[in-house]
């Protein structure tokens, strides 16, 4: 296998997207048992390693719209919510099955792009799922179909995986597909079509060689799946594309079965830091004394004792500069707290906000890894 295939092995952080065509037999619209509970066992020997895994799974919807004998061909925009409102409970049931007949606890996080394109909601939704998995369970994630419009809609899971991948800080993204990987040209139609291994760089050329959308369970295709790579290594999380329809998809990933790689050029953790540093617009600032400024550089959180002012109107989730007393900048971060809970907090110790606030929340001002801080001002 090519030296960067060990990427899967080496990923703390794995974030696996299932599609339709994999879950859901096109034949009878009925589950593939016997593949689902392959790849739960793979899930948990990851888990088992000390891996952390979400998966990203269509299916309501395949699911859905058998049991409502809906027509075949495309849906209705209120057919498809229909048939998802029906599908989802027999696929979270389904996999609350599997995982927990080998001791794993699944979560159903129903998600839209809402969700992960606002800034509050993005960090709620981050929060629940470092949340389910510190306490042990697998999140799986879908499109919320039910609720969904067509202006809102991701329209494909792969896309949806990608800013779920972004979102929680992946280290590794795995596109189970009807093909092994991406190829030169659509196998299916130019014989001469060859795999590339690895791709370091989404180039013209790399773009050229997606094909058309896919299957009518399957609304992917390799122009999807490209779009999964850009939002995906521009986040400094590596992707690979395998086939995914034979058992034990993720164990035969990591004993080396053909893909393709896609190779991110720094880490989530970096990726995440510059674009807090320098594509959000501060909305205020936080004034930090000279214990805070110490704990700061050695790569400690902002607690609210740390803070001596606050300025600016900002809400939860804003970007917001970070201040020394002498008037130095010092970076930036993502405040958890709206600005009058953040004054009403600020000097206090973290175990006196529930009191003060009334209500619990977070023991940090602005978390370490929603911050982002200058050079030259780390010690």
């Amino acid at each position: 296998m090519p030296p960067d295939a060990t990427s899967v092995r080496d990923a703390r952080r794995i974030v696996v997207k299932i599609g339709s065509a994999l879950l859901v037999d096109r034949a009878t619209g009925r589950l593939r048992s016997a593949w689902l509970n392959s790849i739960a066992d793979d899930v948990k020997a990851l888990v088992a390693e000390g891996r952390e895994v979400i998966l990203v799974s269509s299916g309501a919807i395949a699911l859905g719209r058998h049991v409502l004998r809906l027509p075949k061909g495309a849906l209705a925009l209120e057919q498809s919510q229909a048939a998802a409102a029906v599908g989802q409970i027999s696929l979270s049931s389904a996999y609350q099955e599997v995982f927990q007949a080998r001791g794993l606890t699944a979560a159903q996080v129903l998600l839209t792009l809402g969700d992960t394109e606002e800034r509050r909601r993005y960090l709620n939704a981050r929060r629940t799922m470092d949340t389910l998995i510190a306490c042990g369970a697998v999140p799986v994630v879908n499109e919320n179909d039910t609720v969904a419009t067509a202006e809102i809609r991701y329209g494909d899971n792969d896309r949806l995986s990608a800013r779920v991948a972004t979102m929680m800080s992946a280290d590794c993204l795995v596109l189970l597909s009807d093909i092994d990987g991406l190829y030169t040209a659509p196998p299916a139609k130019d014989p001469t079509a060859k795999r590339l291994d690895v791709v370091r760089e989404l180039t013209p050329e790399i773009l050229a060689m997606a094909g058309d959308a896919g299957t009518e369970l399957s609304k992917g295709g390799m122009v999807t799946k490209l779009e999964a790579a850009r939002i995906a290594l521009g986040a400094g999380t590596d992707m690979v594309i395998t086939e995914g329809a034979a058992q034990h998809p993720l164990r035969r990933l990591g004993e080396g079965a053909p893909c393709t790689w896609f190779l991110a050029t720094s880490d989530p953790v970096a990726a995440r830091k510059r674009w807090i540093a320098g594509n959000l617009e501060p909305r205020g600032i936080i004034v930090v004394d000279a214990g805070a400024e110490r704990a700061l550089g050695q790569g400690k959180s902002l607690l609210p004792a740390g803070v001596v002012r606050v300025e600016g109107a900002f809400d939860r989730g804003d970007a917001v500069t970070i201040r020394a007393l002498d008037g130095r900048d010092l970076g930036r971060g993502l405040i958890a707290y709206p600005n009058d809970e953040a004054t009403a907090i600020m000097g206090k110790k973290s175990g006196a906000i529930a009191t003060i606030l009334g209500h619990a929340g977070r023991a940090e001002l602005i978390h370490r890894d929603d911050m982002a801080l200058n050079r030259t001002e780390r010690t």
